[in-house]
């Protein structure tokens, strides 16, 4: 159940406190009937529940949800707390009274912290609260865990050990911390980290056997410094997709080939996104692959861009190919394709490379709604001009096969 669902009017980017609490009424009112009318003997395997932070609700919903927990009708338990306030205007004080209230709620209800399977937590500050202890140490059957601007204050380092954890997946948002340190949880599949303010490498790794999916996004803020990917990697064995996302800005990532080969050896798909369109993309052929390039209409290079982030100067990267190597890339996707003569470049040089690459897949911009709403019109190839780019990829080849999609999922 969906606290949203009950508001009364769709919900926007600003909600009303007086429409959360009516919205908070009808969701607790719903959750009694359902938790008290199921018949005896009976079991919930699973129950969702999305709401707003208001203590009075909040203590009305924890009573209801342990005493189905100890009574062994509810078996897990999926809990996510909304906030609708934007992160950018949630002051440190409020992040410090929200992860005390989270705080009092789970130590009234420790049955409610035992049942999590999921958990979803937006714009806490724990530095009053251990924040280690409450989510790793009482969260026993915890397996996702989603937090959007959680942390122990700007800058802090965090240490996550775990042995007993359960948690397969752990998902970041502006997450301030300046470095993570994963030391061990055994049983993770999968990282992202959307958004971080480490001006060095912000995530370490100890015992992570089971991390197969990582998902890295970030613009690179000013003064943040460069570092090796293969550094962040250390610790790791299993990894199978790998996301850099650059949100359109400076790479935050250190030149280097040879040392990524231990880090990159059970690699099958690697997703390379937000390449600033201006940049030359040559030097991704040190990785593998799938290309996103940036080019938001809506992205002005104005004042308050500039004092958030680095310049943007393309990747100089010293390009070292072993000509007798070929490489066993099959499939080459490309979003925000646009014919520009770099572009050609970079496809033909994998051409070169790739002896079996039987398919480029060339789509059009990720645009968000921002961009659709300046209706600037695409610079994607039209059908008069897509034979003129067949022919100059393949250059009287009779392969690869060349597929045109204009149309792309819509970025944020």
């Amino acid at each position: 159940m969906d606290v949203q669902d009950f508001l009364s009017a769709p919900c926007t980017e600003t909600t009303e406190a007086n429409d959360m609490e009516k919205a908070m009424v009808s969701l607790t009112k719903a959750t009694r009937s359902f938790l008290v009318d199921q018949q005896r003997g009976s079991t919930i395997s699973s129950l969702h529940l999305k709401l707003y932070l208001i203590n009075t609700f909040l203590c009305e919903v924890g009573l209801l949800v342990g005493d189905a927990i100890e009574s062994g009708l509810l078996k897990d338990f999926d809990l996510t707390i909304l906030d609708e306030t934007d992160p950018l205007d949630c002051s440190v004080e409020d992040m410090l009274q929200r992860a005390e209230e989270i705080d009092g709620f789970f130590c009234a209800y420790p049955s409610v912290l035992h049942c999590l399977t999921r958990l979803s937590l937006d714009n806490l500050g724990f530095i009053k609260v251990d924040m280690h202890h409450i989510l790793f140490d009482c969260c026993k059957q915890l397996k996702y865990l989603s937090l959007c601007q959680c942390d122990t204050g700007l800058g802090s380092w965090f240490k996550i050990n775990a042995p007993d954890s359960k948690l397969i997946v752990l998902e970041l948002t502006k997450c301030r911390f300046e470095r993570l340190e994963v030391v061990c949880l055994p049983k993770l599949e999968k990282l992202s980290w959307d958004t971080w303010v480490s001006r060095s490498v912000p995530l370490a790794f100890g015992f992570v056997p089971s991390l197969g999916q990582l998902e890295l996004s970030c613009g690179a803020i000013c003064d943040q410094r460069e570092f090796k990917l293969s550094e962040l990697l250390h610790g790791t064995a299993s990894i199978h997709t790998l996301t850099l996302d650059f949100q359109g800005e400076k790479l935050w990532m250190q030149p280097e080939m040879g040392q990524l080969c231990t880090a990159f050896k059970k690699l099958r798909k690697l997703y390379v996104r937000g390449i600033f369109v201006e940049f030359d993309i040559l030097w991704i052929t040190a990785l593998f692959f799938l290309i996103d390039v940036w080019e938001h209409p809506c992205d002005v290079d104005d004042e308050i861009r500039q004092r958030a982030f680095s310049d943007r100067k393309a990747p100089q990267w010293r390009m070292d190919f072993d000509g007798s190597k070929n490489w066993l890339l099959k499939e080459l996707e490309f979003i925000g394709f646009r014919s520009l003569e770099h572009q050609f470049t970079f496809i033909r040089s994998m051409l070169e490379r790739c002896p079996n690459l039987h398919s480029i897949i060339l789509k059009g911009d990720e645009q968000c709604d921002s961009c659709d709403a300046l209706g600037i019109p695409s610079k994607f190839p039209k059908k008069t001009e897509q034979g003129m780019v067949v022919s100059r990829i393949r250059d009287g080849m009779l392969l690869p096969r060349i597929i045109f999609n204009e149309s792309c999922n819509k970025g944020c």
